[in-house]
């Protein structure tokens, strides 16, 4: 069964696989490259020349943004001819960005493979300084990935599948990425810390920039996302020590303190304990008020009504889905 189609731009060979993307979402024709016009390695005549870099990049049914990210790859520093670019459609395995980046770094013909993302827009030097990086015995390198919300959770992550190169025969060697991380997260984590225990030396450079504009999305969105955290507990299972080295040094105990409020003045009710459960919906109007003062700050006046509905509804789905994710996972991860 086909769990995903995949392009490649270079050698002349685009494939489709089957799936009919519009006019305006079709690779970009031309590369340029020291302000001379080149054609694109996809109608390219360079058959039997070996790129030097497979750029990887899984999409999900969005083809504007793909678009916009194969763009910012037209207008690369790079040479053109030994850029190979691959695009893995994960719209109908619904596998994850994970086995779609998978199936495209198992295609690459090049000894070094970026990854980036559709909804990217890759900085014109991004692949000129990425592979500069790889000096000596460098096997990784993790570029930055800019957002106009400085504290986006993408920006702070010292490795990010978003951009990040690998050398090819240790993608091989390691595995890859784990499938069983299904969504979007903690996949580059577990590809990061895996590296590490391979004996890899994984250097950051901050030059090799891709941006992520913001996209519009209803406030309900923050809602749904809490249910990437039951991989939390997997990423935990597979690497204890570097997951609180590197990810979170200490369990969520408000997240926890709000909802064993929240339940135990809910139970004092029932059992008609009035005057414990005042005292524990103080304690938990106490916390989310703390919480939401924190979120509130920097945000937009029309946004205070949804940031405080997302206060409220965070805490307990977050601690739902962790211990989802401890069950599923067989893992004791508070």
């Amino acid at each position: 069964m086909r769990t995903a189609a995949f392009a490649r731009l270079a050698g002349a060979l685009f494939t489709e696989g089957g799936n009919n993307y519009p006019d305006a979402a079709r690779p970009p024709r031309q590369f340029h490259w020291n302000g001379v016009c080149y054609e694109s390695p996809a109608v390219a005549t360079t058959q039997n020349a070996l790129p030097a870099v497979s750029v990887v990049i899984p999409i999900g049914g969005a083809p504007a943004l793909l678009k916009r990210c194969l763009e910012g790859l037209a207008r690369q520093t790079f040479d053109p001819s030994l850029i190979e670019v691959i695009v893995v459609d994960d719209g109908h395995g619904q596998r994850g960005p994970a086995a779609a980046r998978n199936i495209g770094w198992r295609q690459a013909r090049a000894p070094i493979v970026a990854f980036t993302d559709e909804d990217t827009e890759p900085d014109p030097e991004w692949l000129e300084k990425g592979l500069a990086a790889f000096t000596g015995d460098v096997d990784a390198v993790s570029g930055r990935v800019m957002s106009p919300l400085s504290v986006a959770e993408y920006e702070r992550g010292d490795f990010v599948a978003a951009n990040c190169f690998c050398r090819k025969d240790l993608l091989e060697e390691i595995g890859g990425f784990d499938e069983r991380f299904d969504m979007a997260w903690r996949a580059d984590s577990d590809l990061q810390f895996r590296l590490l225990q391979a004996g890899a030396r994984i250097l950051h450079e901050p030059r090799a920039v891709v941006v992520r504009p913001v996209r519009p999305a209803p406030w309900r969105v923050s809602l749904r996302e809490q249910r990437k955290a039951m991989f939390d507990a997997l990423l935990y299972k597979k690497h204890r020590r570097l997951y609180r080295e590197h990810v979170r040094a200490a369990p969520r105990w408000d997240y926890y303190a709000i909802v064993a409020a929240l339940l135990g003045g809910m139970l004092a009710a029932l059992l008609g304990a009035y005057e414990l459960a005042f005292v524990l919906g103080v304690v938990w109007l106490g916390f989310t008020a703390t919480s939401c003062v924190r979120r509130l700050r920097g945000r937009p006046r029309t946004h205070v009504l949804e940031t405080i509905l997302t206060c409220v509804a965070i805490p307990p789905l977050a601690v739902f889905w962790r211990v989802v994710g401890a069950l599923r996972f067989r893992v004791a991860l508070i």
